[in-house]
This record gives structure tokens, C-alpha cells and sequence, in this order.
């Protein structure tokens, strides 16, 4: 009980005859992309932790916010119901006749064929509205005023690059809009998709939180620029498919045009490309790039050779394999590639030779 009150002092007043639980004002977008299979919700308000209260995805079904007084039960009972098979409309007439005090509540909900609904019960407090349109579903309450999520909306409608992508400029501009009417204090973004866990393992592509910050969605902003290219990059790229590769390569331009000439990140761009065999040219002049900033990191001179192998030059690629091996001659990994170039740059030379 005491936990219940607490949290309703901390984030706001509990409105008479309402049942205890946490005001959650803020505002949200839950929204999909067909194209890609993915989904996921932005969030922002002034309570703190909001990731662990309004957001929920599920890379098969869709995705749901949960907002005002919070009955968070709603999260998951509206995932399930996706999971069956309804729509966002059906699941969100099932929410809204199975809780008795759902006048006090605020819900978005998305489906993966583009389905949206939004509610926004008449008890919550004013500014409180939201907006649909095919595949999300945008939604505030305690709002500066309606212009939060016309902004949102537009900025989503606007935005390029992946849903995630899509999905924080939304909630960027919201807050730029005025957002929360009482301030400002956290944020987060949760975006599934089908195996888009780390390595492979799991839904969850993206999952950032900022549970207590004077500027949250700032900060939102600056660790999703640094999520790009390290977790979602190699992600898009191993698709095999479009549209992610081309989201793939508009995340490595963002990340070079952000004028941090970074080594490490250089190199990471221009191995996952060579690896792959993927616009080689391109792997070898980040590549060169690369070890122009590190000239003694060995991990680069390697990667050095195998964009060298990946456009041909066999014999170019041994020499900067064997000055990776002279450098650090312990290292089996070096010795391994060395092996494979020499055998790529043999075969070449006897097919080079004339035939009596």
C-alpha cells in the first residue's frame, strides 16, 4: 500500500473514486513496420522509469502502451490477445470491456498487418488525446496541449531510416513541442523484431532507458546514435534482404557524417562489409581510412587485408597480412588468414599461366 501511494505522490494525483496504481502521464507512440516485421513504443513523461511501465512488444504480434492511472495488466493482456490473432481494434474493444475503471486509463495498441487503435478514457487529465494512422497509434496525457501529438505524428510521418529511428524523432519532437506539462524526467524505446536480439538471441533489437535525467529524451537521442552502428548495423546487413540494407547503409552515412572519424568504428564498418563480401571498394577505403588514424592496431591491418582480398588484390592483402603476422607473430587468427590469402593469390597465378 505504501508503495502505491508513494508512487501516485511521485507521479502525480490519484483522481477521486479511482482506484490506486500510478499516474502515468506522458506521451507514447506504439507503432510497427510492415516491411521489416518489426515494432515497438517510444515513451516519455515526468516519472520516473517510464520503460518499465508503459511499453510493450511482441516481435509476432505488436505492440501496446499502457498510460494514465497505469493498470500495466492491460500490457500484456493486450499482447496475448494479438498473439490470437485480433486486430488493434478488436483487441483494444476487448481491453476497454474488461476493465472497470478503464475511463481513467490511456492505451495505444498496433498490430503487424498496420492495424492501430487508440482510447483515451474520460477520466484522464487533461491535455489528453491521441491520433491514429495506418500502423501507429500516438496518444499523451497532462499534456502542454494537442500540439504534442500533431508533432509526433508529423515527425514520425516524416522521419526516415528504421522504425527505432522513426520512433525517437517522434518522441523528439513531442518534447520539443512541450510534452508533459509538468516536466520532464525519463524516457525509453523498445523496438522487436523476429531473432533481433544481440547475436541472434531473442526479439529485442532496441532497448534503451533513461529512468531519471533533466533531459531525457536528449539523452534518448545521443545513446540511440551510438546504438546504430554497433547493434543494428551488422543486424541489417546479416538480413540479406531489403529494405535493410539500405537501412544498413543510411546508418554507416550517419555515422560518417557525424564528423567522429573514429578508428574502431571505421574498422568495424569496413570488416563487416569486407567479411561479407558487400561493396568492397567501399570496405577498403574505410579500411584505409581506418588505419591511417591507427597505423599500429593490428586488428586493423587485418581487416585491411581482407577488404584488399575482398576486391581482388590477393597480393596486397598477403603483404598486410604479413606485416599484421610480423607484428604480432603469436596470433593464430592472423596465421589462419594469411593462409587463405596466399592459397586465394596461388590460385590465381595458376590460372595466370599459360597452358601448352
Amino acid at each position: 500500500m505504501f508503495l502505491l501511494l508513494f508512487s501516485a505522490a511521485m507521479c502525480g494525483a490519484v483522481p477521486d473514486g479511482a482506484d490506486e496504481g500510478i499516474l502515468c502521464s506522458t506521451f507514447s507512440i506504439a507503432a510497427v513496420d510492415t516491411p521489416t516485421g518489426e515494432c515497438g513504443v517510444a515513451v516519455a513523461s515526468r516519472v520516473l522509469a517510464v520503460g518499465c511501465i508503459v511499453p510493450w512488444v511482441d516481435a509476432s504480434a505488436g505492440a501496446v502502451a499502457t498510460q494514465a492511472l497505469v493498470n500495466v495488466s492491460l500490457g500484456q493482456a493486450g499482447l496475448d490477445l494479438l498473439a490470437e490473432g485480433m486486430t488493434a481494434g478488436e483487441v483494444m474493444d476487448s481491453l476497454i470491456a474488461s476493465d472497470p475503471d478503464i475511463e481513467q486509463r490511456q492505451l495505444g495498441v498496433v498490430d503487424m498487418e498496420g492495424g492501430s487503435a487508440t482510447f483515451t478514457g474520460g477520466g484522464a487529465m487533461s491535455w489528453a488525446g491521441g491520433v491514429t494512422g495506418p500502423g501507429y497509434a500516438i496518444q499523451g496525457n497532462i499534456l502542454t496541449g494537442p500540439g504534442v501529438v500533431e508533432a509526433m505524428e508529423r515527425a514520425f510521418l516524416d522521419a526516415d531510416g528504421p522504425l527505432s529511428r522513426r520512433l525517437v524523432l517522434a518522441l523528439a519532437a513531442g518534447d520539443a513541442a512541450g510534452g508533459d506539462s509538468r516536466g520532464r524526467q525519463s524516457a525509453a524505446v523498445l523496438v522487436a523484431r523476429p531473432g533481433g536480439g544481440y547475436q541472434g538471441v531473442g526479439d529485442i533489437l532496441v532497448d534503451i532507458r533513461v529512468d531519471d535525467h533533466e533531459d531525457p529524451v536528449g539523452e534518448i537521442l545521443r545513446i540511440y546514435a551510438l546504438w546504430e552502428p554497433v547493434f543494428l548495423f551488422q543486424t541489417y546487413i546479416d538480413a540479406g534482404r531489403e529494405p535493410e540494407r539500405t537501412l544498413a547503409l543510411g546508418i554507416m552515412e550517419r555515422a560518417l557524417a557525424s564528423g567522429d572519424r573514429d578508428a574502431q568504428t571505421l574498422n568495424a564498418f569496413a570488416w563487416t562489409l569486407a567479411e561479407r563480401g558487400l561493396y568492397p571498394e567501399r570496405a577498403l577505403a574505410l579500411a584505409m581510412e581506418a588505419h591511417s588514424l591507427a597505423p599500429d592496431d593490428m586488428n586493423i591491418v587485418d581487416t585491411l587485408a581482407e577488404a584488399c582480398y575482398a576486391t581482388g588484390q590477393f597480393q596486397a592483402a598477403v603483404t598486410w597480412e604479413e606485416e599484421a603476422l610480423r607484428r604480432e607473430p603469436g596470433n593464430a587468427w592472423f596465421v589462419e588468414q594469411l593462409a587463405k590469402f596466399r592459397e586465394a593469390l596461388a590460385s590465381t597465378e595458376r590460372t595466370a599461366v599459360p597452358q601448352e
